[in-house]
């Protein structure tokens, strides 16, 4: 009797133990449950309504592209659907701000028509869609997996603009959407497409090499060759991944592009209230691209 009893009290110990490794699972309301990236809590815990207008006041001006297309509610539940895999949700409340703020840095420089107006950081969400699209309207057939829709255009749309038959099939396929027969979706609805882009910000898209997410948040720890290379977690690299070597933005210096991308992340923190990290982490002037490709992969 006494050997059962021992028996089922170690029973309940190991139980008890293994339950205690499990990384707690929360539910917060309708934006994030069953993940332990809930237990920080959702984004609209510390972005509101008045932010998202802070950071895009211009955005529904009568010269504005896309007047009366992006919205807040749009943007939450594309933001959502990510929560529960750690978007915005990573860390302590000052992370989840720091990577929403840089999430939307990249979007508010990308889908801006500051150049041409005062206050040029006012002008992001100007645009859904590229106004003057190459002529090749971005179709490779060379991939049979890929082939392009007869008649369907492949320009660029959406909150960070997706280029080229074969991105919008891979993203399509990250957001269970059809974008290689239906892309007009990323400018005829805000949800998509900020989904596309947050998807984009979430996933790798080439081997050994981490999402824009991990590099942000810390997930991602650099090898020695990404030491020589001047690769370290932050901002910075996070414009690599993004752009990678189909834009030209890192390791060419400070150049206007990619100082453009900076000036928007420091504005919408400082709009936040949060101080930005300096040094190496904030720009990539100096970083090697992450594996190059022959061709462009940019999105």
């Amino acid at each position: 009797m006494k050997w059962a009893q021992a028996a089922a009290f170690l029973l309940v110990a190991l139980l008890g133990a293994a339950e205690a490794r499990t990384e707690k699972a929360c539910d917060t309301g309708w934006e994030c449950s069953g993940s332990r990236f809930c237990c920080n809590g959702t984004i609209t815990d510390y972005f509101k309504a008045h932010h998202f207008e802070e950071f895009f006041p211009r955005r529904n001006d009568s010269i504005a592209h896309a007047a009366g297309f992006w919205t807040y509610q749009a943007f939450i539940a594309a933001a959502a659907q990510f929560e529960p895999r750690g978007f915005g949700t990573t860390g302590g409340k000052e992370t989840g701000i720091k990577e929403v703020a840089a999430f939307i840095g990249h979007v508010g420089a990308r889908t801006s028509c500051g150049k041409f107006y005062p206050n040029p950081l006012a002008w992001g969400l100007c645009y859904n869609r590229e106004m003057s699209p190459d002529q090749s309207y971005y179709c490779d057939d060379s991939n049979e997996l890929y082939r392009c829709v007869e008649g369907v255009r492949y320009y660029g749309r959406g909150a960070i603009p997706v280029y080229w038959n074969y991105n919008y099939v891979i993203i399509g396929k990250g957001i269970n959407q059809d974008l290689l027969s239906h892309p007009e979706l990323l400018e005829q609805n805000a949800t998509i497409a900020f989904e596309a882009a947050i998807w984009r910000w979430m996933t790798p898209v080439k081997r050994r090499q981490p999402s824009a997410h991990d590099v942000f948040v810390g997930n991602w720890k650099p090898t020695k060759r990404d030491t020589v290379s001047k690769r370290y977690p932050g901002f910075g690299a996070t414009m690599n991944i993004m752009y990678g070597d189909g834009y030209h933005i890192c390791g060419r210096g400070f150049t206007d592009e990619m100082n453009v991308i900076i000036s928007h992340y420091i504005c919408y923190l400082d709009l936040m209230g949060v101080n930005h990290e300096s040094g190496h982490s904030l720009d990539c002037a100096d970083q090697a691209v992450f594996n190059p490709s022959t061709k462009s992969s940019g999105s």
